[in-house]
């Protein structure tokens, strides 16, 4: 005689989704509310979705109530649970990823999403967020993905936005998001090769990107660019374009005086004696100067 048989069926996904996302911010059998935002936009939720699907909201919900005297209470906190760092659509993007598994994003709160979804530990929240800012990346939010990419570990995400600066090079380093980057950020980007840009023009962008660090950061010049600077190919300019960066530099000693004098003697010695290699190699950007033909040897 044989046995039972049986067998796991799927109905219609599509319907139990739209379902679920029905009861999104919904205060209807809602047993958990947030207060989001410095709009304290209330968001409305049910405890059992978001604890079996996030450990961090497991663990928040958890907490015994307050004022009780049982701190091994089983009993979850009702709320409000006041969380004023987050935007409320940003929030929200998030609580619909928990009860739909998947999300609406904009090019207005995708790094921010990514954030949280770091935050939370929801890691294929977070694939989704990086998937969305790879495919709408732009010039002017570049920078501020590639900061994000290198804060959370997100390899795959630095090396789309690398690639990206180094295609339009001249237009990134203009915005915004360029003179935002961290230090360490900014001599990664330097140490490329690969970038779409003249030196002249690097040096010039770098010593704007170093006048807004030193403001926002209330720190001198030359200590906030300390990292940066190294990275700039010195030796690739050519003597008259030398003297003018002396004459800026006399103003904010944005460059240290011997690295100015490295490339000096390089264009004595006809090579780049004393420099680092990378530091003689033209960038793809780079305009030919009839000087590059004795640092060429030296860069192999």
């Amino acid at each position: 005689m044989a046995g039972p048989c049986s067998a796991r069926l799927q109905g219609d996904v599509a319907a139990f989704t739209a379902a679920l996302r029905t009861l999104v911010n919904n205060p209807q059998f809602s047993d958990v509310m947030f207060v989001v935002g410095q709009e304290q936009q209330k968001v409305f939720a049910h405890r059992c979705v978001l604890a079996c699907r996030c450990q961090a909201f497991r663990g928040m919900l958890s907490q015994a109530p307050v004022g009780s005297q049982d701190s091994s209470s089983s009993v979850p906190t009702q709320g409000p649970f006041i969380l004023g760092n987050v935007q409320p659509e940003v929030f929200l993007a998030v609580i619909e990823f928990l009860y739909t598994n998947s999300v609406t994003l904009n090019s207005h709160i995708a790094l921010e999403v990514l954030t949280s979804s770091v935050e939370y530990g929801l890691q294929d929240l977070c694939k989704l967020c990086v998937k969305f800012i790879k495919d709408t990346l732009s010039v002017e939010q570049v920078c501020e993905a590639l900061q994000a990419a290198v804060t959370y570990g997100q390899v795959d995400l630095q090396q789309h936005c690398l690639a990206f600066i180094e295609g339009c090079t001249a237009a990134v380093v203009r915005t915004q998001g360029f003179r935002e980057l961290s230090d360490v950020v900014l001599a990664r980007v330097l140490r490329s090769d690969r970038l779409a840009v003249d030196e002249l023009d690097l040096v010039q962008a770098v010593r704007e990107w170093a006048h807004v660090s030193s403001a926002v950061l209330e720190r001198p010049v030359p200590e906030v660019a300390a990292l940066p600077v190294k990275e700039l190919r010195l030796p690739l300019l050519a003597p008259s374009e030398l003297v003018t960066l002396e004459s800026y530099n006399q103003q904010d000693l944005l460059i240290p005086v011997e690295n100015i004098a490295a490339a000096w003697r390089a264009h004595a010695l006809r090579k780049g004696s004393g420099v680092p290699s990378r530091l003689c190699r033209p960038r793809r950007g780079t305009r030919p100067r009839d000087h590059h033909r004795h640092l060429e040897p030296h860069a192999k």
